[in-house]
């Protein structure tokens, strides 16, 4: 069942086309886009050589030139450094301004594909092949792309949106349990800011933590729910000036929780569903919504066998420092996405730090 929902944008609109067995047809889908004939295929080795030859097939034969160039995978590698090497690869292969990066991966392969992409020969074309589903709900989504400085998370980027998003839901078969994991803790968030239907559904499954446990009926839906909100919210609000905040929902404890951890203890999807408790209990307590919906929110993260509690070893000081160097601080207040019910956020900066040092201490692992 394919599906495609459209990211209407005053500069160039889009499609996120949801096609099952789509890997296969990604030349034929990119073919209409005028996209150049130079393409450069960016993964990592794993990915790279589950799905790397069934694309390039594709590609080369719509009458593509295809030059891949592999990252290594994982966070830690999310660096100026990675983007330089890609720079080097388009440079070897004389990529020209009417050329294309495909971005054959997860949210890292990505969003810095994404980013050379927008600073080679000031900007070409980029299309994202999202292989994860975190990638496929989320970070494939909106033209967010970028790499992490040593002091912060994605300090360093650029808005740049694709020319296509090709989401596969067949390569998920691939995808390991815990990245499953990850990425359901993006579609929990798409419940909580935005869809009350799609929180109710998740609800009433009986089993998230594994893909195998999720009918296929389930699966789509899931992705055609979240990407239309996402493509919803960013067709308002590209450049994050006012309604996109609310994508953030999670992110603000997580994002801290992810660098003080060096990128290797939690991964995003983790790291998400810990910041989206701290949130929960966040709102409890400036009474924004009520502490039977924060149970509800939490059974539900604990159902997919995401983390509701920070690492072991974590210092709530540090947490508190790290928040100030979120990109979401306004004139040194920490800018936090609080849900008021399920199905609609606030963004506020009225928390005070004794608040927040409360929650999180509450949630340190016993």
């Amino acid at each position: 069942m394919t599906s495609a929902i459209s990211v209407e944008l005053p500069q160039q609109s889009y499609e996120v086309a949801i096609v099952p067995g789509g890997l296969s047809r990604l030349g034929t889908w990119m073919q209409p886009l005028k996209l150049g004939q130079k393409v450069l295929l960016v993964s990592n080795p794993m990915i790279f050589k589950r799905y790397g030859e069934e694309a390039i097939a594709s590609l080369t034969e719509a009458g593509f030139q295809v030059i891949s160039h592999m990252l290594p995978a994982g966070e830690r590698y999310k660096t100026l450094a990675s983007i330089q090497k890609i720079y080097d690869t388009a440079l070897e292969h004389r990529l020209e301004r009417s050329s294309t990066i495909v971005a054959l991966g997860g949210g890292v392969v990505g969003d810095m594909s994404g980013f050379a992409a927008s600073t080679w020969l000031r900007g070409i074309n980029f299309v994202q092949v999202p292989t994860s589903l975190l990638a496929m709900v989320d970070a494939s989504i909106g033209g967010k792309t970028g790499v992490n400085h040593p002091q912060g998370k994605n300090l360093i980027g650029a808005f740049y949106q694709p020319r296509l998003v090709l989401v596969d839901p067949q390569v998920l078969a691939t995808l390991p349990p815990r990245e499953f994991r990850a990425g359901m803790a993006e579609v929990i968030k798409y419940g909580v800011i935005w869809d009350t239907e799609l929180f109710a559904q998740l609800e009433a499954a009986d089993r998230l933590d594994q893909q195998r446990y999720v009918s296929a009926e389930l699966l789509q839906t899931i992705l055609t729910c979240s990407c239309q909100a996402k493509a919803h919210v960013v067709s308002k609000d590209e450049k994050e000036a006012g309604l996109r905040a609310i994508l953030n929902y999670g992110h603000t404890v997580g994002h801290a929780v992810e660098s003080l951890t060096g990128y290797r203890v939690v991964n995003h999807g983790e790291a998400v569903a810990i910041g989206m408790v701290a949130a929960g209990q966040i709102a409890v307590a400036l009474e924004m919504w009520t502490q039977e919906e924060s149970d509800r929110q939490r059974r539900l993260i604990e159902k997919t066998g995401l983390p509701t509690q920070l690492p072991a070893g974590i210092d709530i000081e540090a947490i508190l420092t790290a928040l100030q160097t979120d990109k979401k601080v306004r004139a040194g207040r920490v800018r936090f996405v609080l849900p008021t019910q399920i199905g609609s956020v606030t963004v506020t900066d009225q928390v005070s730090t004794e608040v927040i040092q409360q929650v999180l201490q509450q949630m340190l692992a016993p």
